[in-house]
């Protein structure tokens, strides 16, 4: 009984870290496209333009004071900044119990959060920042030195470098062939950011994901809600991404045992 107590406080803290960190998020969300700085630009509201108190700064509790409201000028803060910070939040929870406590489940949690602003970024603007993919290639170097750390297995290496380029490499050539109108050179970025984190099988798994999510939920959106035909793939990709990462293992797993049953 203690340690389910003990295991659920854990579980809290964490929650509260995925708090703070989509409370950040947004802030990206807001500024990257603007090309605004996240960092030395204080926070201010968007339709007054005067600074928020650091009070007021507190991710969920404060827009629930405040019942969605700014301070001064009473204008509505958009859903979206308790949304951001709550599905951080559960998503931490969420690769924690799946993926253990360790520091790579710490690097799943930045992944998990750059692909939530690229997704938001990429849905609004048909856009992927450049910058948000060189952090998740970057966390995929991180997590490789810790693997190559604790395994003293340096040919590690070569399924990173596979990861990079499987999925990356083709979609390369669909850009070429097609003029740049089959797929993005962002999208590319992305899967060869992801496929270095992830290797090259699960990367093929996440791209497999992306396209059926893509397919499936952009033409029920065009049907019921009018969406405009032009996809942007990004948060379709990222899904597969974030499902790959979690359970992609599980599933390859399933379908090999699956096939040769």
């Amino acid at each position: 009984m203690f340690l389910y107590l003990e295991e659920m406080i854990y579980y809290i803290i964490v929650f509260i870290y995925g708090l703070i960190f989509g409370s950040f998020l947004n802030v990206c969300i807001s500024r990257i496209p603007k090309g605004e700085s996240i960092v030395f630009v204080k926070s201010h509201c968007i339709k007054c333009n005067k600074s928020i108190r650091w009070y007021d700064m507190i991710p969920l509790f404060s827009y629930i004071a405040l019942k969605g409201r700014c301070r001064n000028c009473k204008s509505k803060i958009s859903l979206q900044y308790p949304i951001i910070e709550v599905l951080n939040g559960l998503l931490y929870v969420l690769t924690f119990m799946v993926k253990g406590w360790s520091l790579t489940t710490c690097l799943y949690c930045f992944v998990i959060s750059a692909l939530i602003v690229l997704s938001v970024i990429d849905f609004r603007t048909y856009t992927i920042n450049i910058w948000i993919n060189i952090f998740i290639f970057f966390m995929g170097a991180v997590k490789l030195i810790i693997e190559i750390i604790k395994s003293n297995n340096f040919s590690l290496i070569l399924n990173y470098i596979a990861g990079l380029c499987v999925v990356s490499g083709f979609l390369l050539i669909l850009y070429f062939v097609t003029s740049g109108k089959g797929i993005g050179m962002g999208d590319i970025n992305l899967m060869a950011a992801a496929g270095f984190f992830l290797g090259w099988k699960l990367v093929i798994l996440a791209f497999l994901l992306g396209c059926v999510f893509g397919a499936v939920i952009h033409l029920l959106m065009i049907k019921f809600y009018k969406q405009d035909r032009v996809l942007a793939f990004g948060p379709y990709l990222s899904l597969g991404i974030l499902i790959s990462m979690l359970y992609g293992d599980r599933i390859i797993s399933w379908y090999i045992n699956y096939i040769y049953k």
